[in-house]
């Protein structure tokens, strides 16, 4: 059985969201003799994560409601590589999506791993989100680190949460070929939060039952 794991790295210098200073993460080492402790402080939607709906909804429910059966299963990666600035619903009609699906969607956004943050990157258009919300998806991925480029309202995000489809964000996708795959996508277990970061990792084969 192959793994590949499709997580962000963690560090100082790492792409964070609009290249803000204060989102990028601090690690405090201390060595006392041969012990050495960090301290490291990071947002919650570094690097690979998961959102919860309150990140977009006020007084909606928090990540430890989004049970990790729904995190541990099987998905479909999307060659979604020809899609310009925006993923749109023509796009996704190209390919077979049925209900209850868990889609990955591997864009140009996998090509562009610099520690500069992109702000043309490729995200999914309303237009696209609607027709996910029409399909009945669980959930879906995507290879930057926002489902959708901070569009007035978030009408991409608030369409999916209303709808119960779980957002994963920073993906790394390069060396992945679409098809279907056993994804385990471990978030850290937080209480009360709107995110939490995860490493997510893909099999090519499927346990048995």
């Amino acid at each position: 059985m192959k793994f590949y794991d499709i997580s962000m790295d963690v560090y100082p210098a790492m792409q964070v969201w609009e290249d803000i200073v204060s989102k990028k993460p601090v690690f405090d080492t201390q060595t006392n003799g041969h012990v050495t402790d960090t301290t490291a402080t990071l947002g919650l939607h570094t690097g690979t994560h998961i959102d919860a709906p309150l990140h977009m909804i006020n007084d909606a429910d928090t990540f430890e409601t989004i049970q990790l059966e729904r995190l541990v299963r099987q998905v479909k990666v999307l060659d979604l590589e020809k899609a310009e600035d925006g993923i749109t619903r023509s796009d996704l009609e190209a390919h077979s999506i049925e209900q209850d699906d868990f889609l990955l969607c591997k864009t140009k956004n996998s090509y562009y791993h610099s520690e500069d943050f992109d702000y043309e990157f490729i995200y999914l258009k309303e237009d696209g989100a609607e027709y996910l919300v029409e399909k009945g998806i669980e959930g879906i991925g995507i290879d930057t680190l926002g489902i959708e480029r901070s569009q007035e309202g978030n009408p991409t995000h608030r369409k999916l949460f209303k709808n119960d489809i779980i957002i994963v964000e920073g993906l790394r996708l390069k060396d992945i070929e679409p098809g279907v795959y056993s994804m385990v996508a471990a978030p850290l277990k937080l209480v009360g939060t709107e995110a939490a970061p995860a490493r997510v990792l893909l099999f090519d084969q499927f346990p048995s039952s």
